[in-house]
């Protein structure tokens, strides 16, 4: 009985599969929890995906349910999901059957009451303050007469009409309106896009380059003015080159922006007062300068008339200080006078001296020439004696070197019975050892020369042998017939060749 009845038990269950008990599910929760408000603490938050959706958990002290946030609710969000920050989300839960797991998709975020907002800009506030973004020695000083004021607020409303009104009533000046959304989501984006903006423009532009910036919002709660607490808005303000000013809400009412700010007014009509000064009061101010350095003026003036008054009587009058130089003037006077009759006389008589000289140069003249032309005759025989004297002395000398070179010629030698033998090219032979038969030469005796063949039997001519030389040699027709004297043989004969 017990297994017949388990057994038709088991077959009244409806049979489902996996993916459509995980579709029921899924149906039954949307539609229970279609719309909730969900209150937890975020955990696990990394910043948005690269797909721009935001995956993170939402928990408390007791359970854990994941939660994502899509792209599109994610960049309409006023605020932005913070590890650790206690909010309360809105959305529909949902499962994921692919994992039998269950998450809630988030379209509105917002704090857990002001509390949480003040615990997050506290904590924000510590951060950046860390980073030195709200140090007192990066604020920059203010201009005091700026020639375009530049206004980052929204384009409608009274602030922008309170800050115009106010400049125009004070000094007025040109003003560059950059309109931006002060409040709710992408405001915080917006403000710092305008004072980066602002910063980009260049002197001479198509957008004037203001000279101060005014970012100015009317009052309202914590989370209206939740967007001038942006890290981007603290960031554009802390590098802006520009000198920002400021006026965010009343002024009790304070953001970061008021931190990083070189200056912050209470109010935007405030912030418009410290921007430019009143002319009227410039206009006050100059016309007592103006004033006052007239009146100093003439009392410097007065002082000082009064004082060279005093100092001109104890000056001497005109007549007594030139009353010495006008004597000394006519003192020279009468020198000079005197000094120019002397010199006259003196250059006259120095003229008549020089007159009469020159009467008597042709004179002069004419003796000087006589006695130049007497003196240029003894001149003219003492160079003729000399040359003449010269002229001996150097034909002795000549006559005395003849001798000489005559003495040393050998044609001397010739005279007494000696001869000079020259081969063919007339280059006497000192040797008869060089010589071979049937050589023609010449001998040169001190009468003449005669040409002569060597060796024994020469055709149609009487020749002496070297070995023979006491036959005598036959003289040229032209030759003096002379005989030649024989020479004696010596048991060494001298060498013609040293006659020269």
């Amino acid at each position: 009985m017990n297994d017949l009845f388990s057994a038709d038990s088991a077959t009244n269950l409806t049979e489902f599969t996996v993916s459509e008990l995980s579709g029921s599910i899924k149906r039954t929760i949307e539609d229970r929890f279609d719309r909730i408000r969900l209150r937890g603490e975020i955990s696990g938050y990394r910043g948005p995906h690269s797909s721009g959706h935001a995956y993170f958990s939402l928990k408390d002290e007791r359970a854990r349910i994941d939660a994502v946030v899509w792209r599109g609710a994610f960049s309409k969000m006023k605020i932005k999901p913070e590890e650790g920050m206690e909010v309360i989300a809105t959305g529909k839960v949902t499962t994921f059957p692919g994992a039998s797991k269950y998450q809630i998709m988030i379209e509105t975020l917002e704090p857990a009451g002001a509390g949480a907002l003040m615990a997050l800009l506290e904590e924000r506030r510590k951060k950046l303050a860390a980073e030195g973004l709200f140090d007192e020695a990066h604020r920059k000083p203010l201009p005091f007469m700026p020639h375009v004021v530049g206004v980052i607020t929204s384009p409608t409303g009274a602030v922008i009409r309170d800050i115009l009104h106010r400049i125009t009533d004070r000094f007025p000046v040109h003003v560059v309106v950059w309109p931006v959304k002060v409040q709710g989501e992408g405001s915080g984006d917006a403000v710092a896009a305008a004072i980066r903006g602002f910063n980009a423009a260049v002197p001479g532009g198509p957008v004037a380059r203001p000279d101060v910036l005014i970012v100015a919002r009317g009052g309202g709660s914590l989370e209206d003015l939740w967007g001038f607490n942006d890290e981007a808005v603290v960031r554009a303000a802390y590098e802006s080159d520009i000198p920002l000013i400021s006026a965010v809400g009343h002024e009790t009412d304070w953001t970061l922006i008021d931190h990083a700010a070189d200056y912050r007014a209470p109010t935007p009509t405030g912030a418009a007062e410290r921007a430019v000064p009143v002319k009227a009061e410039l206009v006050a101010n100059h016309a007592r300068t103006v004033a006052r350095l007239a009146s100093a003026m003439t009392r410097l003036t007065d002082f000082r008339r009064q004082r060279l008054t005093g100092l001109a009587r104890g000056l001497p009058s005109i007549d007594q200080i030139l009353a010495l130089p006008r004597r000394r003037f006519d003192e020279a006077a009468l020198r000079l006078t005197r000094a120019l009759e002397l010199n006259t006389i003196n250059k006259r008589r120095a003229f008549e001296g020089r007159a009469a000289g020159l009467s008597a140069l042709p004179r002069r003249l004419a003796m000087m020439v006589e006695r130049d032309r007497e003196r240029l005759g003894v001149l003219t025989r003492r160079a003729d004696t000399a040359m003449n004297a010269d002229f001996k002395a150097r034909r002795a000398a000549i006559a005395g070197q003849e001798r000489v070179l005559n003495s040393l010629s050998y044609k001397n030698v010739l005279s007494r019975g000696f001869a000079v033998v020259r081969d063919e090219n007339n280059v006497p032979l000192p040797r008869a050892s060089g010589l071979g038969d049937r050589v023609r030469v010449e001998i040169e005796f001190a009468d003449g020369r005669v040409s002569a063949i060597t060796g024994a039997g020469a055709p149609d001519a009487q020749a002496a042998s070297v070995s023979e030389p006491e036959v005598p040699l036959k003289a040229e027709p032209d030759a003096a017939k002379k005989p030649v004297a024989k020479k004696k043989k010596t048991r060494n004969p001298p060498e013609q060749g040293s006659l020269f």
